[in-house]
């Protein structure tokens, strides 16, 4: 029994003592951990993990043995991916066998709101401050295991403006002395393309690689278009980008220019590869394929127009049946080719386009039903060639991709100008729908 009992209190002594320690400890502990040496110590070292010249944290305040929290973090003028990072309600759970690591190390951090820009980035030498004799006994940086947050903002700059991902939800892992980024949900905003529901993406950034691994994206609130990306892009002297795009069924009209929008309808489907030795247009190369199912074109003016001068009401509304085509660039000149449009029974277009350097130029042939010419004397002298069911013409393309021209009107013109009779219906239809717009008629 007295054996036993020494063996009790051999347990037990060290115990006491040590939660007499721990209690004595404790609040000293706390009072370190909230003072402002403590926090400017960590602010250094935060800044230096992830690669800033400083950084600022809110007050500190200890809400257990190895947690903490704090209201913010901010910081500027990043010299890695991270080009700048604002967190608000920040809580941390510290790791202690990290230091046997020579860091200290963050295993769990957690961020109720936040900012973080990111940018590629050409690699320097970072500043080293002097350090004390007994450096070699502490830990050497911060590693943070895991960073979560929700909802966050991760940003960057495209064409002189801010896009990126807005209210995601944001998880950041150490990978080496770089950063995995994933994200899920949210918004995707960028110049130039409408604005897109982010399912999931997982990149990362290295100081001579960005690298994405997947983007998923959804066409607005439509549940059936689907965006897909990934590739590289080189971050240090190497620049080159090589990236693959798929979508489908995506609306077309969300992509179009305003004035169109309420004009066109259809789902795009395709696919497009991109390269280039930099992210400029002026070196990328690059094909895409395009092919819109259920494409619709309503109540645009050329239309209502050619209706009215042809007596035909059919050429108010195109309902496609075919609509597709692939273009190949390798700047400055790029080539739209097998293009293929028809609405089956009134029209067909096939052929090819070139651009180079804003000039056009290129083929079209072009079959419209017979039906649709009466209103065009003699259409044989214009669409000489008949098969498929359509009156067939070859019009060639010029002048630039901002004043195009086509040499098929003016052999429209030569052909009414040799028939003044059918010349002068057309004028007095023109002129009695003027009639019946200004005086309500029927």
């Amino acid at each position: 029994m007295r054996r036993k009992g020494w063996a009790v209190a051999a347990v037990a002594i060290p115990l006491i003592l040590a939660a007499i320690g721990i209690a004595w400890l404790n609040p000293q502990l706390t009072h370190y951990v909230e003072g402002d040496h403590f926090r400017a110590e960590l602010e250094k070292e935060t800044a230096k993990g992830l690669h800033f010249p400083n950084g600022q944290y809110a007050p500190i305040h200890r809400t257990g043995f190895l947690s903490a929290t704090s209201d913010g973090f901010r910081a500027n003028n990043g010299r890695k991916a991270m080009k700048s990072m604002d967190a608000h309600g920040i809580t941390a759970k510290f790791n202690p066998f990290g230091i046997f690591c020579q860091r200290w190390q963050l295993d769990e951090v957690r961020i109720q709101s936040g900012e973080v820009e990111i940018q590629t980035y050409a690699p320097t030498p970072e500043p080293s401050s002097a350090k004390p004799w007994f450096h070699i006994f502490l830990p050497r940086r911060v590693y943070l295991k895991l960073v979560e947050s929700e909802p966050a903002d991760v940003t960057w700059r495209f064409r002189g403006e801010k896009g990126g991902f807005f209210g995601t939800r944001l998880e950041i892992t150490p990978q080496g002395r770089d950063f995995n980024y994933q994200a899920s949900g949210g918004t995707l905003k960028m110049a130039l393309i409408p604005n897109l529901q982010l399912r999931d993406t997982h990149l990362l950034i290295t100081k001579k690689l960005l690298t994405l691994y997947n983007l998923d994206l959804q066409s607005g609130g439509d549940a059936i278009g689907r965006i897909h990306a990934e590739g590289t892009a080189g971050t240090s002297e190497d620049r080159s980008v090589d990236f693959n795009f798929s979508f489908e069924r995506v609306p077309v009209e969300e992509w179009l220019p305003r004035q169109w929008r309420d004009h066109v309808r259809g789902e795009a489907s395709g696919r497009i590869l991109w390269r280039g030795k930099n992210p400029k247009l002026e070196s990328s190369t690059g094909e895409a394929t395009l092919h819109v199912d259920g494409g619709r074109i309503i109540e645009l003016p050329f239309l209502e127009n050619l209706a009215k001068i042809t007596n035909e009401r059919a050429l108010e509304r195109l309902t496609l049946n075919d609509c597709s085509f692939t273009l190949v660039w390798n700047y400055p000149r790029a080539e739209i080719k097998n293009i293929a449009i028809e609405e089956k029974g009134k029209f067909r277009t096939e052929g090819t386009i070139q651009v180079e350097k804003k000039a056009l130029s290129g083929a079209i042939e072009l079959g419209v039903a017979r039906y649709l010419l009466d209103w065009l004397p003699k259409p044989e002298e214009v669409f000489p060639h008949e098969h498929d069911g359509y009156r067939w013409t070859t019009v060639h393309l010029s002048g630039t991709i901002d004043a195009p021209q086509q040499d098929l009107s003016p052999r429209i013109m030569e052909v009414l100008k040799e028939n003044p009779g059918a010349a002068l219906g057309l004028l007095l239809r023109q002129f009695g729908e003027w009639l019946k717009n200004a005086f309500g008629g029927e």
